[in-house]
């Protein structure tokens, strides 16, 4: 028996949530559907132009955590933050939730990370990001023990920006393999892919990592191409396992020569997009290392993402565990 099911390793950030127009994204110079990369200073002034807004942590591979806790799995997260009160508020939230979550705090300066996402009336989150402490996450904060105990460990592609995690998961990529387990990351967006894309390929041509969550769009920028069924076949000979979402489209799950196709949840009303590839990864997780089929992965997956997005904010409000039940995937 292993002690957890998956750890996840990510940028751990407390997300301030507000809905604006798209007038007001083109007045601030906010790239829409993206995650923007801002100082300080851009963040007071970003925060001082939104409107009432929503306190909740967030952080992409915090919300896949607090998914797989939801389901009922054995989550574990690593990510940085400082002793300030965002980091109280981080830190509660994600214990509360059920996840183990132990790093050590910065005693001071940076503080912790936060984003300021404005939801537009279709739903699309545009996220303005300032890293703080985030980018202080480093190998001393890898917790050997925890690693080897974790069935998979997955971790996001926003990890490529501050360079001292890159030493991180490389040294948890070892660990895990080394003690028979495997390695999973999401490539996060595609703007990330487009400054990273010869590191994520090698991080799955060499092995590094297993198994791989992109939307259509990164796997498109992952290999340079229009054409969606060769970025499929090329990212199934790069890597064991793919999984590829393509919003109401449901997803496609890729093994080799194996193709999955997975319908999207049906949802009433879409609220907000906050979270909903974090919320499939950690469907997708708790299912493959549950023991259960690719397509049962993948409905997993697709049943958390319609439930977060029905919703303000990226970590469930009910348990996943119960809605899986009502719907027959427990």
């Amino acid at each position: 028996m292993t002690k957890f099911d998956v750890l996840t390793v990510g940028n751990a950030i407390v997300d301030i949530i507000a809905r604006c127009d798209d007038a007001f994204l083109v007045h601030n110079g906010i790239i829409k559907s993206a995650m923007n990369l801002i100082d300080g200073d851009r963040a007071e002034l970003l925060y001082s132009r939104m409107g009432p807004a929503l306190e909740a942590s967030g952080g992409s591979a915090g919300n896949t955590a607090a998914g797989v806790a939801s389901l009922g799995g054995r989550a574990a997260y690593f990510g940085k933050i400082a002793s300030d009160q965002l980091g109280d508020i981080f830190t509660h939230d994600i214990r509360a939730q059920g996840v183990h979550f132990e790093t050590k705090p910065l005693p001071s300066a940076p503080p912790t990370a936060r984003s300021m996402i404005f939801v537009t009336p279709d739903g699309e989150r545009s996220m303005n990001t300032y890293l703080g402490a985030c980018v202080e996450l480093g190998p001393e904060d890898v917790e050997a023990d925890v690693v080897a105990e974790a069935k998979v460990t997955y971790f996001e592609g926003y990890l490529w920006d501050p360079p001292r995690a890159k030493d991180a998961i490389r040294e948890c990529a070892r660990i895990a393999h080394a003690n028979g387990r495997e390695v999973a990351m999401t490539l996060s967006d595609s703007f990330c892919v487009h400054r990273y894309r010869a590191e994520f390929l090698d991080l799955m041509r060499s092995g590094t990592v297993d198994i791989v969550f992109a939307n259509r769009a990164e796997a498109l920028a992952l290999y340079e191409t229009e054409d969606f069924g060769l970025a499929l076949d090329s990212i199934a000979k790069d890597c064991k396992l793919a999984a590829v979402t393509m919003s109401e489209e449901g997803s496609i799950v890729v093994r080799g020569d194996e193709r999955v196709r997975v319908e999207a949840t049906e949802i009433e009303d879409l609220v907000d997009t906050t979270g909903a590839g974090d919320l499939y990864a950690a469907g997708f997780l708790f299912g493959y290392t549950t023991g259960r089929s690719l397509a049962d992965c993948g409905k997993l997956g697709s049943l958390a993402a319609g439930i977060v997005i029905e919703q303000i904010g990226p970590r469930p409000m009910i348990s996943l565990s119960e809605a899986a039940k009502s719907a027959g995937l427990l």
